[in-house]
């Protein structure tokens, strides 16, 4: 390949007319035919390094070879000089073809017209080249061919780059549209379903699991539970997802999550869990750990059918500039590997190709939605990690996700509440929620746990509440956008009050929304929209009991 830099398109069109040129005027007879002459003529010839110019005989040998025909091909002149064309820088596959070319230009006089080939360099290696063809009738002598080829290479490159930037422009618009579905809907979508979830929890409590309804609230609550997931894989997708960061060890998390994966599968799939010995911490919201792990694991037993191996496994890793010079977009440093690997189907090139897109699926209608590996990718970018694939068809797949090592001091763990009977509480909760229905669904599931709570249905309401209780306020509970002031604000004037008043947020809305009007701090408790009563409840436990900041 020539190491000089490249001239555009436009640059090599008017060199190679500028050759093309001067071979028409010597075969027209207007340039001097005399040995001088001539001779003069070549050097010109090779004075253009970056166009290959070769003369050959009618029946294909070498008689000229320029500077930029060794730059090109390889050969230097004195190689090249006697040998034949087809044996030179033509593919074997082509040789037929070229010729019979050959010999059809050697009766007719008639050149080819010129033309985009791929020929062959002295390595062996292809190379894309423009080439324009020329015949020389002289008087007394033999006829030559004379070949002007131009290297196509940087333009092949470049094209292939503008093709791979399109294909990232769709995909990321493909991704916008999701997300503005998604953003659109979430927070009037998460509302009702809060009180669906809510209002199938407190019927649940009332009815055994002998009650002819009992089932019936049970399928409610489950087909509830699925449209809440289905939204949060669409906001995950789209990077919308709010999202609570917790220091953590990668192998107690995929432990403490084994048995419902093992419950996913099935038991006809042998499943295996390899943690790795001396895990480096990660910073990322456990619960996309989960949704991240059970997406992959779904995906690995659908390619597998009922029978196969799904392997989990953890271990550090370091990612150098060789490694990511050939992994596009990884960038290097210390990460911890998380490799889910299958002896399913695999998958061929085609499919690795749009594995990631926004409903792209190869399962049969009905049975996937086409956004558990987008869901996935979408929370690997969330958290700067990066995903590498490895499938053959018939081979298996491993997918291997590169999380980021935690560089801080690791964060104390705050104590969990772990049975419902420690949900239970007493505590006063003042709770704010401008939509009614939510209002008064969340009021009777914190008073079926035995919390006294006072329901506002805005701020400054709110806030005249709290200066007329005569108790103390335990607890604020609030939504995060709202008529008269946000959430933040509340909080900050009720706290002004009472400094010991702890806070938690709750939110349908998307995480750019949310951050829009303020955003929520690391330190901040936060709770998304739908949530159940087991959710809610061990929350607001878990909060009540925690140390004061």
């Amino acid at each position: 390949m020539m190491n000089e830099q490249a001239p555009s398109y436009e640059e090599l069109k008017v060199r190679l007319a500028g050759v093309e040129g001067e071979l028409q005027a010597l075969r027209d007879g207007q340039v001097s035919r005399d040995a001088e002459s001539e001779g003069q003529f070549r050097l010109l010839l090779n004075q253009i390094p970056m166009v290959s110019v070769q003369g050959y005989t009618l029946d294909g040998t070498t008689v000229f070879w320029n500077e930029g025909s060794r730059i090109l091909y390889g050969y230097t002149p004195e190689e090249a000089v006697g040998k034949n064309l087809l044996d030179l820088i033509i593919p074997p596959a082509m040789r037929e073809d070229v010729g019979e070319a050959i010999r059809s230009m050697a009766e007719t006089g008639t050149p080819i017209p010129a033309s985009e080939l791929e020929l062959m360099r002295k390595d062996g290696a292809r190379i894309p080249v423009y080439s324009s063809h020329c015949i020389l009738k002289r008087t007394g002598r033999p006829s030559e061919l004379y070949c002007v080829d131009i290297d196509l290479s940087e333009i092949k490159c470049a094209e292939e780059d503008r093709k791979a930037l399109q294909t990232q422009l769709i995909l990321a618009q493909k991704m916008e549209v999701v997300g503005r579905l998604a953003g659109s809907i979430a927070h009037d979508f998460n509302n009702m379903l809060g009180v669906i979830l809510g209002c199938a929890d407190m019927v649940l409590m009332e009815v055994g699991h002998d009650h002819p309804i009992y089932s019936i609230i049970q399928d409610i609550h489950h087909a509830a539970q699925h449209s809440a997931d289905l939204t949060r894989q669409l906001l995950a997708f789209a990077r919308k997802q709010i999202v609570e960061p917790k220091v953590l060890d990668l192998n107690e998390t995929v432990d403490g999550i084994c048995k419902m994966l093992r419950r996913l599968i099935g038991e006809g799939i042998d499943f295996t869990w390899l943690p790795g010995r001396n895990l480096r911490l990660i910073k990322i919201d456990p619960a996309q750990i989960d949704q991240l792990l059970a997406n992959l694991c779904v995906n690995a037993r659908d390619a597998m059918g009922e029978i196969g191996t799904l392997t989990i496994e953890t271990e550090n890793a370091v990612l150098d500039e060789r490694f990511c010079a050939a992994h596009a977009g990884f960038v290097p440093g210390e990460y911890v590997l998380l490799s889910v690997s299958d002896s399913g189907s695999g998958m061929d090139r085609e499919t690795l190709a749009h594995l990631f897109e926004p409903f792209f699926t190869t399962k049969e209608a009905g049975k996937g939605t086409g956004l558990g590996l987008a869901t996935v990718c979408g929370i690997v970018k969330q958290n700067n990690g990066f995903i590498d694939v490895e499938s053959e068809p018939g081979q298996g797949t491993t997918f291997k996700v590169y999380l980021p090592r935690y560089m801080a001091k690791a964060e104390s763990k705050p104590r969990v509440a772990s049975t419902k009977q420690v949900a239970i509480g007493n505590e006063t909760i003042l709770l704010v929620e401008d939509e009614p229905m939510i209002l008064q669904m969340t009021t009777m599931m914190l008073e079926c746990h035995g919390y006294k709570v006072i329901p506002v249905a805005r701020p400054n309401e709110a806030i005249r509440v709290a200066r007329e209780h005569p108790g103390v306020i335990q607890l604020l509970m609030t939504d995060v956008i709202m008529p008269e002031m946000n959430g933040l604000e509340l909080a900050k004037t009720l706290q002004s009050l009472d400094s010991t008043l702890k806070c938690l947020f709750m939110s349908g809305y998307t995480a750019d929304i949310i951050e829009q009007h303020g955003g929520l701090g690391d330190d901040q408790h936060f709770i998304p929209k739908p949530f159940t009563l087991d959710q809610l409840t061990v929350k607001i436990r878990t909060l009540l009991d925690s140390k004061p900041n």
